[in-house]
């Protein structure tokens, strides 16, 4: 039976959800739907107080896929499964380890990546003799950190199966830049040309491992000195942060919006159950997925 707008909501309730509720309204502009604290027959969640399975199929972003962009210890577990290019990612459970293994690599640089921050709030370079942080999250998630004369990163948007808006985000001219380029540090999108095939493929693959690939979400890249385009990390909508919409390209946040909801109403009229590859309805931490 096909759903009628009536059938269809954008999803957002709970004592969190001041902080969706101006995207709320936009996307229920662009989506022609109702916000709601209640799940309809075809949602798109962005807060809740609590998940279950009774509705978990009904979801435009799969429940899973949410998770793993929220924490970065099972995103890199779902890299490695996919075979996502990256930079060099260890989980290490102890951190008199961490210090080990970069001791006894210290070929790269190498950075402490808060597992569930968004615009890299926590994020730090470490060393061999860094001291541990109080109350992290374990295991540690330790990245190869690529250093750039001039920092940036790339985006690329996925919806429906289709990735468009190659955006980088760079520093304006004379302010002072960040090892970490986020928009909540003052980087500024800016379109970048045509993408390059590897980094597109990349792009691809990091979707699909996440099960990203046929809703919504975007996946932030750069290029190493060789010239290989390697996954930092993807992002999607719901439950604890949401994809930039402020990019200052009207042009794009047009589209963004257009191909977002297309996207939302092919899956709404096929109505297909999830396909398992993300493995039920929880991810779970991985443990240490390498050692010194």
């Amino acid at each position: 039976m096909e759903l009628s707008t009536n059938d269809c909501c954008i999803l957002n309730g709970g004592s969190g959800s001041w902080a969706f509720e101006p995207l709320a309204q936009q996307l229920s502009r662009a989506l022609g739907v109702a916000v709601s604290e209640e799940p309809r027959r075809f949602n798109y969640l962005l807060h809740l107080e609590s998940m279950s399975n009774d509705f978990a199929e009904r979801l435009f972003i799969p429940w899973p896929a949410i998770r793993l962009a929220s924490d970065k210890r099972l995103m890199a577990a779902a890299f490695e499964r996919g075979s996502v290019p990256t930079p060099r990612t260890v989980l290490i459970d102890n951190f008199d380890d961490v210090t080990r293994f970069i001791a006894a690599n210290p070929q790269a640089e190498w950075c402490l990546k808060y597992p569930t921050s968004c615009g890299a709030i926590g994020h730090r370079l470490i060393s061999a003799t860094s001291s541990q942080p109080p109350k992290w999250p374990r295991p540690f998630v330790v990245q190869e950190f690529i250093r750039q004369v001039s920092p940036e990163v790339y985006r690329l948007y996925g919806a429906g199966g289709e990735l468009f808006g190659w955006v980088a985000r760079r520093f304006p001219a004379g302010t002072r830049p960040s090892p970490w380029v986020a928009h909540a540090r003052g980087a500024c999108y800016e379109f970048a040309g045509e993408a390059p095939r590897p980094a597109i493929d990349a792009a691809h693959a990091a979707l699909r491992s996440c099960d990203l690939d046929e809703s919504f979400g975007c996946v932030d890249l750069l290029p190493r000195p060789s010239g290989e385009w390697v996954v930092l990390e993807v992002g999607t909508d719901g439950m604890y942060n949401h994809v930039d919409r402020a990019l200052g390209i009207l042009g794009l946040e047009a589209e963004l919006l257009r191909r977002i909801a297309d996207s939302f109403w092919k899956r709404a009229y096929e109505r297909r159950p999830a396909d398992g590859r993300t493995g039920g309805l929880l991810p779970s931490i991985p443990q240490s997925s390498s050692a010194p």
